[in-house]
């Protein structure tokens, strides 16, 4: 449990959540272009535009949202044989999330609209080092079932981490820490219910309240192969120590 090299997550990434998830889905990324492959549905198109409206974009990062295939849009991957948005990344790339360093020029911000639930067959959805200054996680996230690669690391969320993110069974990877001080805390009762997680971040997130039983909550997560909770206000461990079941977990 701790910061891990920047190699050790690049491995983690590439091998085990990419090969995990775009695998066992066709994805086709919307800087790609491929004319035998099906275009997006109206109805998709127009969540993402209202998507777009919502965010503030400083910098213009959104300028290839437009025209009818939205396929073929900056950020946003397809599958190929039903035209369904199944991948929607919108980092900020503009960052270094190792080195703590993030434009705030190119930075997303305003409101992530609940327009994201038509997509329902998304399983990729990274918003990380964006700006979104301390307003709630949106707790509609947990509706997007599908989900396996979930990523709001540096994205200034605040408040609390909404239990409805326990509805994301299939979750390979969340990462949730770093919101540059804007304070978000959480119980954990929403854990135990991610049974395929595999990479958890929960950097900076205020764990104070979970310190009696947070070790035997994260001890049920039996796929979990990297853990971070550093800056989290576990100092003190539990004064009885379960039956530790870590066996899975890398050594960085």
């Amino acid at each position: 449990m701790g910061h891990c090299s920047a190699s050790a997550f690049i491995q983690l990434v590439s091998l085990i959540i990419l090969s995990g998830i775009l695998s066992l889905e066709t994805i086709k990324l919307g800087f790609c272009n491929d004319d035998n492959s099906v275009g997006c549905t109206d109805i998709e198109r127009k969540a993402l535009l209202m998507l777009k409206q919502g965010l503030t974009d400083p910098s213009d990062r959104l300028s290839s949202w437009v025209g009818e295939d939205c396929c073929k849009w900056s950020g946003v991957g397809c599958n190929n044989i039903t035209g369904r948005v199944n991948m929607l990344d919108l980092r900020n790339r503009y960052s270094d999330g190792l080195n703590g360093y993030r434009s705030i020029e190119h930075a997303f911000g305003g409101e992530i609209n609940p327009s994201l639930l038509v997509l329902k067959d998304l399983v990729y959805l990274d918003l990380s080092m964006n700006y979104f200054g301390g307003v709630q996680l949106p707790s509609f996230i947990g509706s997007l079932e599908k989900l396996k690669y979930l990523n709001l690391s540096g994205a200034s969320f605040g408040g609390i981490i909404p239990h409805n993110i326990g509805n994301l069974s299939r979750l390979l990877y969340l990462d949730l820490g770093n919101n540059y001080g804007h304070p978000i805390e959480t119980d954990l009762q929403w854990l135990a219910t991610l049974s395929s997680l595999k990479y958890l971040n929960l950097e900076g997130v205020n764990l104070a309240k979970t310190t009696s039983y947070w070790l035997p909550t994260v001890n049920m997560l039996p796929s979990l192969v990297e853990l971070h909770l550093p800056s989290c206000g576990l100092s003190i461990l539990p004064f009885t120590l379960p039956s530790i079941n870590f066996t899975s977990l890398l050594a960085t």
